[in-house]
């Protein structure tokens, strides 16, 4: 029996991948690989039908070869980007601003590709040929699993394009009018976030763009549009309309006003392909049957759209984001081509790893007779026993196959104890099975079973509940250039719609208000009290359009033909969205959340088998926000971005007062060891050594305490009351008495002993001496504080808050302006039981989300400091109430600098009188709002 890996969750979603798995066919066992998996991907081996085919690994050698380049790059600071992009790309990785919901690395990788290959110095590009589809505009293709957010990444390539344009308006690399196709309604609907002015943009809502630089956002134009409406006819399609239709077809500048719009004056546009998979250029020598052919019809519409607007006013560049960036190659249908432009790649296998997506798990045995070719259950690939029964055109009332019947028990079964699972633990909706059968006669059949109670788990046989898709009715909808949700009904629909009064008129709807009908349950499946927020079985023919993202999916029914890798992954796909992305503490990690399979042979994906299949279900999400109506519990507080002291003209610096400073030499490197690469391998036998020893003697003493110095001054010279040369006089002084004692700690000792390696230490750690040495100057000698406040946002307030969403314990609050208070500990839900209760307490809030943070520096590094609630008291001063009463170094300077705070607040006078107080024990929260 193949052994299977106890956990596939083994990378940071924040990290690059470190490990990966390999599938070891001689122990039929999974091996933990070091070290980043290839891009490519995985085959059938020709001709095999064996149940352990390694299949045959297929290679992305342009990802391959740009990965190492753009990693390179990025550790050498992004050389040759223009001040803009370096200010963005800054913003996107800085540790502080992100400390809540960081990006993702698979989407920090994608964008930073495409900057890359337009940005970095030819030089660093050499060698590096990107192939074009065939057609006069270039195309970049970032191939990311679903699930791994890439519509944040679009937002980041419009943010990056429409800045640069608008700082340099002749950079033609750029450009700030932008055109974004979408697959469907569904998704275009979502996509309106990309919309700068949209509410809920995800500028604003994921913090893409910094504050200071939305309002030059704003300058650049972003049009979503559904593909259809690229829609135009060729010349023939023209002739034979001529007998009713005499016009001819449009122009190119016609066709550009009416699929353009308001954009329609704009010239050299970005365009990003949404799901672009569906947009590609048909070989000549493809023959195309069924539902290739009909993929064909429609990728020429969109493609050739394009053609028609870069004739007509230009396409400066093409972004393409999908999960599977394949087309049919038209030779056969098992066969895919993969598009040749791809230029990132983070796929399904590195999702999983990274815990970015669900975990599938599939049939691994039953105690029934397997398949007699590869000894698997027959339930792993379901179609291959039934196909002749499944094909056939039955009518809804005919019996489903004995086999289809044992698997919807078994999936049922699982599924029941799911929702058994979830109801106790609070969730508002029921878990979704999906069935994605081959053809329309087998869906109606598989509805009528359970609308007639015929699979005999009568939870799941509710009709209410049970959304069957018409993939012929949605099409109505699709092809529309409307909204995806219908128009505000009139009173007069609305009560038929709700049932009215019994003798209202009763209106038949008409096709495409069913098919808004349709669509709203279908986009608002797993949502609490929207249309199809009670959905819990799912009956749909071919695969449920890319986009649709209901995240409470937990079962897959496959009832068709799986011919290939790529559909099984598109489909498994409907259920891979996770829930919760709340990382372990422990681990790091993402804990594992599962999606069970039935009928999707996955074969070159790792799953996870075992003996249990019901997954864990996700927590309960609570939509944690501000509420209007108690606007009178709001609290404001100043934005204070830094402290700045003035000081007295003569410093002191008491030595035995300042904290020890530990400076541990491995914790950076001193030597390197270079080997020559052949054949994509180091030759470890002849290296080149790089060490700084050399360097000793030119880093004399004297030397690093001027220029210890010289930084400290820096740091103080913008507040410094007194004659400058007196102040480097003095910090020269000052810093020699330092680095000589012992509040400087060296480990390992023996680094200490060395006075070479000593100095060597000093001068790569210079910046936390400066750091600790500056704060301890600044806490001894300040005679009087100024806070500086940020300049987009001097005030903040509970109202500002986005809302946001958590699965941890949560309870209302009374007299705070946010909705609920979620509890990290006991100790918390006790503090907010005595704040919702205390008598000197008008209003509070926890500091969750909120922003409120004060600056500290520990160990020469500067943090954020963000204190557990704020409190508003009925005599007006507010509070600063820390309820973490640990004590320690860090603990100590947190606070240190939180006083401060306080302290330049109070002195500036405008902003009321504000306290501070940590709690050590919980029996003492009255004490310290009393105090």
């Amino acid at each position: 029996m193949t052994a299977r890996p106890d956990r596939l969750i083994i990378n940071s979603p924040f990290e690059e991948p470190s490990a990966h798995w390999r599938y070891v066919r001689e122990t039929k066992s999974f091996s933990k690989e070091a070290g980043r998996r290839a891009a490519g991907y995985v085959r059938a081996t020709p001709g095999s039908t064996a149940a352990d085919d390694p299949g045959v690994f297929f290679e992305i050698p342009l990802v391959n070869q740009i990965r190492p380049r753009v990693a390179a790059w990025r550790s050498a600071g992004y050389p040759g980007v223009t001040g803009t992009t370096k200010r963005l790309l800054a913003h996107w990785r800085d540790p502080e601003t992100f400390a809540a919901r960081r990006f993702f690395f698979c989407q920090l990788e994608a964008i930073e590709t495409l900057i890359w290959l337009t940005e970095a110095p030819a030089a660093e590009r050499q060698g590096i040929a990107v192939p074009g589809d065939g057609g006069a505009f270039p195309r970049l293709c970032a191939k990311m699993a679903t699930g791994s957010g890439k519509t944040i990444v679009m937002a980041m390539a419009l943010a990056w394009q429409i800045l640069n344009r608008v700082e340099s308006p002749q950079d033609r690399r750029f450009s700030k009018h932008a055109l974004v196709i979408a697959p469907g309604l569904t998704v275009r609907s979502r996509l309106s976030v990309l919309e700068p002015a949209a509410e809920g943009n995800y500028y604003d809502l994921f913090d893409v763009v910094p504050a200071a630089l939305r309002e030059r956002l704003r300058q650049g134009r972003v049009l979503v549009r559904n593909w259809h409406a690229l829609g135009w006819e060729s010349e023939e399609q023209v002739r034979r309309k001529r007998r009713v239709d005499k016009r001819g077809p449009k122009s190119d500048e016609a066709y550009v006003r009416a699929v353009l719009g308001e954009l329609a004056g704009a010239r050299n546009l970005l365009v990003i392909n949404d799901e672009a998979h569906h947009a590609w250029r048909v070989p000549a020598e493809a023959k195309y049957r069924g539902e290739e052919k009909r993929a064909a019809e429609e990728a020429t519409k969109w493609v050739g759209g394009l053609d028609r607007i870069h004739r007509a006013r230009g396409i400066q560049a093409c972004f393409d984001f999908t999960a599977t960036p394949f087309m049919p190659s038209g030779r056969g249908n098992t066969e895919e081509s993969l598009f040749s432009w791809i230029v990132s790649d983070f796929g399904l296998n590195d999702a999983i790893e990274a815990g970015l997506v669900k975990t599938p798990r599939v049939v691994v045995r039953d105690d029934g007779l397997p398949d007699a070719g590869t000894y698997r259950s027959k339930l792993y690939h379901i179609y291959e026993h039934v196909r002749d029964d499944l094909n056939r055109k039955a009518e809804e009332s005919d019996p489903l196959p004995a086999l289809v019947r044992t698997a919807y028990y078994l999936l049922g079964k699982d599924w029941l104890e799911t929702a058994k699972s979830w109801a106790e633990k609070g969730h508002p909706v029921p878990p979704v099975m999906i069935t994605v059968a081959n053809r329309t006669e087998t869906a109606a059949r598989v509805k009528h079973a359970f609308d007639r109670g015929r699979i005999l788990i009568e939870e799941l046989c509710d009709p209410e509940r049970t959304l069957h898709i018409d993939s012929k009715v949605l099409e109505e909808a699709e092809a529309r250039e409307e909204p995806a949700t219908a128009p505000e009904p009139t009173e007069e629909r609305r009560e038929e719609d709700e049932g009215g009064e019994e003798d209202a008129p009763k209106r038949k709807l008409t096709k495409q208000e069913l098919a808004e009908r349709l669509r709203r349950m279908v986009d608002t499946v797993g949502q609490p009290g929207k249309p199809g927020g009670a959905i819990q079985n799912v009956i749909s023919v071919g695969m449920l359009s890319e986009g649709w993202d209901a995240k409470t999916v937990t079962h897959v029914m496959g009832l068709r033909a799986f011919t290939s890798q790529l559909l099984c992954e598109q489909v498994v796909g409907r259920g891979l969205r996770r829930t919760s992305y709340e990382v372990d503490p422990e681990t790091g990690l993402y804990q594992a959340e599962y999606v069970n399979v039935f009928g999707v042979p996955f074969s070159f994906l790792p799953f996870e088998g075992g003996e249990e299949l019901v997954p864990n279900p996700p927590a309960p999400k609570t939509r944690i926000e501000p509420v209007l109506e108690k606007k009178g519990f709001e609290i404001a507080w100043p934005n204070v971005v830094r402290v700045d002291q003035e000081v007295r003209p003569t410093l002191t610096l008491d030595l035995a007062a300042v904290p020890p400073l530990v400076l541990n030499a491995h914790d950076t490197a001193s030597r390197a060891a270079l080997g020559a690469v052949l054949d994509g391998k180091a030759d470890l036998e002849h290296v080149t050594e790089i060490d700084l020893r050399g360097l000793a003697e030119r880093m004399r003493i004297q030397r690093i305490v001027f220029e210890t110095a010289r930084d400290v001054y820096d740091r103080m010279e913008p507040t410094w009351k007194g004659r400058r040369e007196l102040l480097i006089g003095q910090l020269v002084g000052i810093v020699d008495s330092f680095l000589g004692s012992d509040r400087l700690v060296i480990q390992p000792a023996a680094v200490a002993r060395d006075a070479a390696r000593r100095r060597i230490l000093l001068a790569l750690l210079m910046t936390p001496v400066v750091q600790h040495l500056w704060q301890a100057l600044r806490f001894q000698n300040a005679v009087r504080k100024v806070p500086v406040f940020d300049k987009e946002q001097p005030i903040r307030a509970t109202g500002d808050m986005l809302p946001w969403y958590s699965g941890k314990a949560c309870h209302p609050a009374a007299r705070s302006h946010i909705n609920f208070c979620v509890y990290d500990s006991t100790w918390e839900s006790h503090a907010a039981e005595v704040l919702d209760s205390h008598p000197r307490v008008a209003a509070w809030a926890k500091n969750d989300h909120l922003g409120f943070e004060v600056v500290y520096v520990f160990d020469g590094i500067v943090k954020k400091y963000r204190p557990d609630f704020l409190v508003r008291r009925t005599d007006g001063t507010h509070l600063v109430l820390e309820i973490k009463g640990r004590e320690g170094a860090e603990e100590s300077a947190k606070r240190h600098f939180l006083a401060e705070w306080v302290e330049a607040v109070n002195a500036h006078g405008g902003f009321g009188t504000w306290r501070w107080a940590v709690s050590f024990t919980p029996s003492d929260v009255e004490d310290r709002i009393d105090a």
